[in-house]
């Protein structure tokens, strides 16, 4: 055993000879937008990114299915589980099969299996002080699913999210070890702020966030401001009472932000500061983007201060610009309009 629950990391690591470890993890969770054939390409991406949040490469996954018995002739199903396969055919494994109950909620993920070098290993517990942290997706999926239940989230933020969450991590995994950063983790239901304070305590240091740098979903905020908040959100920012702390200007509405329950977020990578202007140059030509958000330092293990001035509307990643390069035209996929989750 090389990676146990005990460090709060994404996935077990288990070493098979020198050289090779197996890397195995699972998630599945309910649908989070409405079309079933985006729930399933996006839960299958949430699934496969704790493999690379360990530096690892999939090798093939398994179906985690959950659906009530008396929907299963209105083909919402088969959609989310074309949207799983297609999502494991873009990162180049077979799904080989899986397991489906009866239940009355549907729900969806995978058990994704991958292999890792131990030498090149990214675990929680390898962020060293002076690193810089980068972070790789922007915040606000969890607002934006709290919103899409409520029917009250705009079309063009629903669909830059959806984009977000349904791509792979696997070119930021590909940048971080070709840098050789120390550690990574994704950003997932503990928030950014979770994540990181996890990080910093496996690894017995400290951490500070920028909030003026951090990216967030355009539009997220005039939601956040509005109520959209999902209780993961809540709960999360409670369970930080004494673990973060606030200096200088930072609004209600971005430490809301920091501590959203994300799904299918991006990688946050602990990087030697002398090799960031490298990962940011192998992030934007795998074409990934990254920002600097923060840096690892001395002090109380697992502590982190958020620092800032003012909100971060001034700083956003804006995904619908790279529209293709996210997600290639889903070409006569169906000849109607599909039913809902919802």
């Amino acid at each position: 055993m090389l990676v146990d629950a005990s460090t709060g990391d994404d996935a077990a690591v288990y070493r098979l000879a020198d050289g090779r470890a197996l890397v195995v993890t699972l998630d599945f969770f309910t649908p989070i937008v409405d079309d079933p054939y985006d729930f399933g390409r996006i839960a299958a991406a949430n699934a496969l990114s704790d493999v690379y949040a360990m530096g690892g490469r999939p090798l093939f996954a398994l179906n985690l299915l959950s659906f009530p018995r008396g929907l299963l002739d209105e083909g919402l199903a088969e959609e989310i589980i074309r949207g799983g396969a297609e999502k494991a055919a873009e990162a180049g494994i077979p799904v080989l099969g899986g397991h489906s109950i009866d239940d009355a909620e549907p729900k969806y993920g995978m058990v994704a299996v991958g292999e890792v070098d131990p030498d090149a290993m990214l675990a929680n517990d390898g962020a060293q002080v002076g690193d810089d942290l980068v972070l790789t997706k922007p915040l606000g999926m969890g607002i934006v699913a709290t919103a899409v239940k409520a029917g009250k989230c705009p079309p063009g933020l629903l669909g830059e999210a959806v984009e977000w969450m349904a791509r792979l991590n696997r070119g930021a995994a590909e940048a971080a070890r070709a840098v050789g950063a120390h550690a990574a983790t994704d950003v997932t239901g503990y928030g950014l702020t979770g994540h990181l304070g996890i990080m910093a305590r496996a690894s017995g240091v400290a951490a500070r966030i920028d909030a003026d740098r951090v990216p967030l979903l355009e539009g997220v905020e005039e939601l956040v401001e509005a109520g959209f908040v999902p209780g993961g959100t809540r709960r999360n920012r409670a369970d930080a009472a004494g673990r973060v702390t606030v200096e200088g200007d930072v609004s209600e509405t971005v430490q809301v932000l920091l501590a959203d329950a994300q799904t299918s977020g991006g990688l946050l990578i602990a990087c030697p500061s002398a090799r960031t202007g490298e990962l940011l140059r192998e992030l934007e030509v795998g074409g990934d983007g990254g920002v600097v958000v923060g840096t690892v330092g001395e002090g109380e293990a697992g502590h982190v201060v958020i620092a800032g001035k003012r909100g971060v509307k001034d700083l956003l990643l804006a995904p619908a610009a790279r529209t293709d390069e996210l997600a290639p035209p889903r070409k006569g996929h169906r000849h109607r309009e599909p039913p809902t989750l919802g």
